[in-house]
């Protein structure tokens, strides 16, 4: 029988045993630290990230407009594909909110054409006289048609005798429209076909509001590092990056072309010349065409985010800049530019006020872009022109 060394086996013993009391230790205390452990929380989506800021800054609260205004950009009716009208509020639904923001005139441009427009002017301008006022637009599907210029150019002589005031350009010209369908060729904004059309609106009187791009980073790819992917990814056909597609610059160089082709015609570039993100461009370009103005419509979020270039910008283009929303009444997928009684306050503050960080659109999430805008603070002399002077002035509303 062999023999048993005492002390090594009361060793072995005591070994054992601590090790036993280490691990229920142990054991006791990942039990009790998993107890107190706060729950794991599932990711964040971004679509769901609803940040309230902690600033503490003035707010001031502007109802009314402290001038009259003409809203030169809004939408409230359409054409419809199978041809008449569609028509996005009656009057007396915008007069009430008209009336209690100051809105003394609405210029809807897209009135639509032939017996549409007849009736358009009819139900609003002829009806509510100052109250609105109307453009026509371009037949689109007959571009390719023979003769096509001096019919279109014929057409606006009869829209400016039934009261259209103006005409609006919409982006089919240089990113839809083609020759020969869907697989032709994609028709320039400066095409030939189109210079009677242009002088037509000159002679005649029309002021042309004209919009043929997009943000720049509509044409970007839509990544992470695109600054408008929320607003790409919800509306995935407004992105324009696909082979085969203008570039922004060349669009814009092509409107200019336009522009400096027919000098004895006004052109409206919408939306802050189509380019509210580079104003030293925008600058560029009224430098070169005097026969150009801007608006500001669905832009308040980009002149924001930049307010002292903005400001210098609005005090050096104060006669050439138009007050206008893009307003479309009963809209529910783009705040920025739903009518109603919070988009008018927005703008008011906006261009009144020299508040700091507040929201550009009444949604819970920016629509264009996930930041807050300052105000501008201008002066009554260039609120005056921009509310409603400058828009007297090129839509002869006095008339």
């Amino acid at each position: 029988m062999p023999s048993i060394n005492r002390r090594a086996l009361m060793t072995g013993f005591g070994s054992a045993a601590a090790a036993a009391v280490w691990q229920r230790r142990v054991s006791t205390q990942a039990t009790a630290a998993a107890a107190q452990a706060p729950p794991t929380r599932p990711p964040l989506l971004l679509t769901d990230f609803q940040p309230r800021s902690m600033l503490r800054v003035a707010e001031t609260h502007v109802e009314k407009a402290r001038f009259p205004v003409v809203d030169a950009h809004t939408h409230l009716t359409s054409s419809r594909r199978e041809g008449g009208m569609r028509f996005l509020a009656t009057p007396d639904e915008l007069l009430e909110v008209m009336d209690r923001r100051g809105v003394r005139t609405m210029i809807n441009l897209t009135g639509g054409r032939g017996e549409g427009l007849a009736e358009t002017i009819k139900r609003f301008d002829r009806a509510h006289r100052g109250r609105f006022a109307t453009f026509t637009e371009p037949t689109w599907a007959r571009a390719s048609e023979p003769g096509y210029p001096s019919w279109q150019a014929e057409e606006l002589s009869r829209a400016k005798e039934a009261g259209a005031r103006g005409v609006k350009v919409v982006k089919t010209l240089g990113l839809y429209l083609r020759d020969g369908g869907p697989s032709g060729r994609l028709v320039a904004i400066d095409d030939p076909r189109f210079d009677p059309m242009w002088d037509a609106c000159g002679r005649l009187g029309l002021p042309v509001a004209i919009h043929i791009s997009d943000p720049e980073a509509f044409f970007l790819p839509t990544d992470r590092f695109n600054e408008r992917f929320e607003e790409l990814a919800n509306h995935p056909d407004w992105a324009f990056n696909t082979p085969g597609s203008p570039g922004h610059l060349e669009l814009v160089a092509a409107c200019d072309r336009v522009f400096q082709r027919h000098p004895g015609t006004t052109f409206l570039a919408l939306h802050v010349g189509h380019n509210a993100e580079n104003l030293a461009l925008v600058g560029e370009r009224l430098e070169r065409s005097p026969n150009m103005c801007v608006e500001i419509g669905a832009r308040i979020g980009e002149l924001g985010r930049q307010p002292r270039t903005a400001r210098r910008f609005f005090e050096k283009y104060q006669d050439r800049i138009l007050f206008g929303t893009d307003a479309v009444p009963g809209g529910t997928d783009t705040p920025q530019q739903i009518f109603g009684e919070e988009l008018y306050r927005i703008y008011y503050r906006f261009l009144e006020t020299e508040d700091e960080y507040f929201d550009y659109a009444p949604a819970p999430v920016p629509p264009q872009g996930r930041w807050r805008i300052y105000g501008l603070g201008l002066p009554d002399a260039i609120l005056r022109k921009v509310y409603h002077e400058n828009a007297d002035r090129l839509l002869r509303l006095s008339d």
